[in-house]
Parts: C-alpha cells; structure tokens; sequence
C-alpha cells in the first residue's frame, strides 16, 4: 500500500524514490523480455515490434490508445497449460479476456472454458466452444441464466448457494435426464479459509467473502448431501478457488489438504465418491521486475504431487484435476499502446519535483492501479532516446487524481508529446474491465501474428455510445 502521509501521497517519505524494488535502468530503451510476450522486440531505431509489427506503423492505422494482443503468445501458454497438467482438464477464465476469435483460439489449442455470466456463455458459443466444455461460475446466477445453461448443454455448474442448488432442481424437472442424456452437472464452491497472499479484493477463499460454501461452518457438506439428494442433479466434486496473482503453490497446498478432507469425508458419510475435483486459478505473472512467477510445467508437478500426497494420506482414489488460468495466458500476451499528451513536472515541497507524464487513455482502459494499488511498467515504443532516465509517473487523461496507469517507472527524461508508451501485461482484467467513463470510448483490440495485423474487437465509435441513449434518438 502507499505510504500515509498527513498532507498526502506526494509529501510521504520516500514518494520521489519510488518503490524499493525498481531500480534505475542502465538503458531506459531497453525492454526488460519477462514482462513482455515472446514476439515483442526493440529495433535500433528505438520502435517497439509486436508479432512482427512495429507499433508505430499501427498507431498510423488505428490510432491510440490500443490493446495490441500477441496471438502466437497466447497460443503458445494456452498450450504450456494444457500439456503440463495433462490429463487435468483447463478451463481457460473467460473473465479475464474473452471475445470469439480468443474462444475460437481456446477451442483449436484444445482448452475448455470457464464463464461467469449469461453475456459470456453467448460470446462462448457464439466462438464454437462445445458447451460440454464449458464451466459456469457466479455467486448470484439467476434462474433464467441457469435455464438458459441447461439447455445450452453447459458441461458443469458451479454452484455457489443454496438459492442456487433450488433453482438447479426446478430447473431439473424441466428438462429430464432421459431428454438431456444426463443429470446437470455440478460442482460445489468451498471456501477453505486460507488467506492468500494477494490484495483483499482478489483473495477468494477465507471465510468472509461473497463466493462459496464455507467447509468449517458444514455449508459446504450440507450442500453436497443436498445435490447428491436431488433428481437429476450429477454431482461432480468440489471447487475452491483462493484468489489472484498468486506466486507459489503454498496456498494450494493449504486449500487441496482442506477440501480433499471433505471429498474423503463425502465419500465416508455421504458415500459417493465424487470424480472430479478443480483447483481454480490464479496464478501470478510478471508486471514489473519484482514478480517472479513460476511456470506451467512447475505449478503441474508441485499441484499434482500435493493432490497425490492427500490423497494417499487420506486413503482415497485421486479425483480427476482441473484447473482454471486466465491472467497466466492472456495478460503477458498483451501490451495498450499510448500517445503521449502532455509532459509536466510539479514542484513539491522542499524542492523536489515530480514528473507526469499523460497518455491518451487511462482508468477507462485499465481501472487496475486505482482498484488494486497494481503496479506496471512501461517503455517508450516509437523512437530511442539517449537521454537519462527519469523517475516518472505514467498517468491518464480522466478528471480524477487517482487516474494513474504507472505509478513508477524510470522514463528517459526527453518523453514529450506525440511519443508512444507501450504498457506490458494488460491482458487481463484491463479490456474485460474497460469503461466509458468520462464518455470515453473504449479501444480496440488488434490481433498480431507473423507481421499481420487484424481488428479483433472493434474501437466503440460515438454512434455506440449514444446508442442506449434515449434522449439522444430523439434528435
């Protein structure tokens, strides 16, 4: 969190000095690759390059701002998950990006996906995904939503209240097993009580939050007896999910012993041994030089050895795995590039001074930094400079003070308006997340591959913004 400071974040101790952990950089043109997707590079003239297209040469045709996704990346992580925890089915989390050229992308790489509102089941079967493939999360799905999942043939629902199992039920007369050719299926949404070391907001599985059934109150078992009591409901095994941007597998280790406790106490009591079991997400990536995150290849062997350990001490066969990434595929596969504004250093107290330097777009495009205290980095894109670096904070163009993209990062101290600033990792949460505040309209997001560059989701245009507007139809 930042510093407190009577008089505000700009007179705290240390406030010019940035964080502890970022240090000036020998070359402020140089990119730092981990932050970065594969394909992204830096020519000697100083333009940043994207799946073999050099971003200056797409601004010409786009403009700014841009989310700017590098599909050969997305592909190659899509598949890093799938083979490194094979057989474990993956769920690719819609919410953290979706549209349906990425859906068609999930379906050719072989992952299944994971959606949490009726809007995203449309865009997954409208982009080719089987719905048998398909999860469906949520703590307050409504009854037609559920109906409309159903019938959809969605292959597995995760249910997160006992509104919810009551719903499923009714809806389960409707549509009899013999028409649908099984039962709905279902999983059940604990809570573990485990503290995840993330912000509050993103950690998901203690004990006072909105999602899941809570294990230690006996929610959770109550819940299970319940569906495994009611016809045409297929119980399927247990889901838990403890938060996001997380770096090791600790907390998994925590939450596996815990839920596999009550898949064994299931089998014990309730006397159905459920086959499946699905660990969530949330698996961390690199922002800035402070994350380290680990691999696909080493989360499946340090999971796998975890649900196997449990599972021989609590004397039970292993339930089939399943885990859901989303952040940890789309987010280093995405950069937004930005137009430079304006450039202006305040001078605060005691002489120090503070450089701003404004970009074209802002909380509308990425609400994270506000939201989470999330930090970014950034470089310049269109041209080398041979200035020093300077420490700078990367702001939007929004009428708030919080609207902040960057908040530290070494700029070369000649940044001036007009140039280009690209921001690595914002593939997840900052498109899926984007606004009209301010009446702004959202960017677009342009697919590159191979030096091809193609418009996946469209810039909003001012007819689309004043399309839901009433009044304005009247003109």
């Amino acid at each position: 969190m930042p510093t407190s400071h009577p008089s505000g974040w700009a007179h705290a101790d240390g406030a010019l000095r940035g964080p502890s952990w970022l240090r000036p950089p020998d070359d402020a043109n140089r990119l730092v690759p981990h932050l970065w997707s594969t394909t992204a590079d830096k020519d000697g003239t100083g333009d940043l390059s994207v799946g073999g297209v050099r971003l200056p040469d797409l601004v010409a045709n786009v403009n700014t701002p841009a989310f700017v996704l590098d599909e050969a990346d997305f592909r190659a992580r899509a598949r890093a998950f799938r083979d490194a925890f094979a057989p474990a089915q993956v769920f690719y989390a819609g919410k953290a990006f979706l549209c349906t050229t990425v859906v068609r992308w999930l379906v050719e790489e072989g992952l299944s996906l994971d959606v949490c509102s009726d809007g995203e089941l449309t865009v997954a079967l409208r982009g080719g995904m089987d719905p048998a493939r398909i999860g469906y999360h949520g703590n307050n799905k409504s009854h037609p939503a559920l109906r409309r999942a159903v019938h959809a043939g969605v292959g597995r629902i995760i249910v997160d209240s006992f509104a919810e199992i009551d719903r499923l039920a009714e809806i389960a007369r409707e549509v009899p097993a013999e028409e649908s050719g099984r039962g709905i299926g279902v999983m059940v949404r604990v809570t573990a009580g485990v503290e995840a070391h993330t912000h509050e907001y993103i950690a998901t599985a203690h004990e006072d939050q909105k999602f899941g059934f809570s294990i230690s109150s006996g929610d959770a078992l109550e819940a299970v007896r319940r569906i495994h009591g009611t016809p045409g409901l297929e119980l399927l095994g247990l889901h838990s999910h403890i938060g996001s941007q997380i770096f090791d597998t600790s907390g998994f280790e925590v939450a596996a012993r815990r839920v596999l406790a009550l898949h064994a106490q299931v089998a014990d009591e309730v006397g159905v041994s459920m086959p499946e079991l699905d660990l969530g997400g949330g698996f961390g990536i690199a922002y800035t030089t402070q994350d380290d995150p680990a691999d696909p290849a080493q989360l499946a062997a340090e999971m796998s050895k975890i649900v196997e350990h449990e599972c021989r001490a609590l004397g039970v066969a292993e339930p089939a795995l399943s885990i859901e990434p989303g952040r940890a595929i789309v987010g280093p596969a995405m950069c937004t590039v930005y137009t430079v504004g304006t450039v202006k250093e305040v001078e605060l107290d005691g002489g120090a001074r503070r450089t701003y330097v404004s970009v074209d777009g802002g909380m509308s495009d990425n609400i994270r930094t506000a939201l989470y205290d999330s930090d970014y980095s950034c470089t310049l894109a269109g041209r080398r400079s041979e200035a020093a670096p300077v420490l700078s904070r990367v702001v939007g163009m929004h009428c708030e003070a919080g609207d902040v993209v960057v908040r530290d990062e070494f700029l070369p101290g000649d940044v001036r308006p007009g140039d280009l600033l690209a921001v690595p990792g914002t593939g997840a949460y900052c498109r899926s997340m984007a606004s009209n505040y301010n009446h702004v309209l959202r960017p677009p997001v342009i697919a590159v591959r191979d030096g091809d560059a193609r418009v996946i989701v469209r810039r909003e245009t001012v007819d689309d913004l004043l399309a839901t507007d009433v009044g304005a139809m009247d003109e």
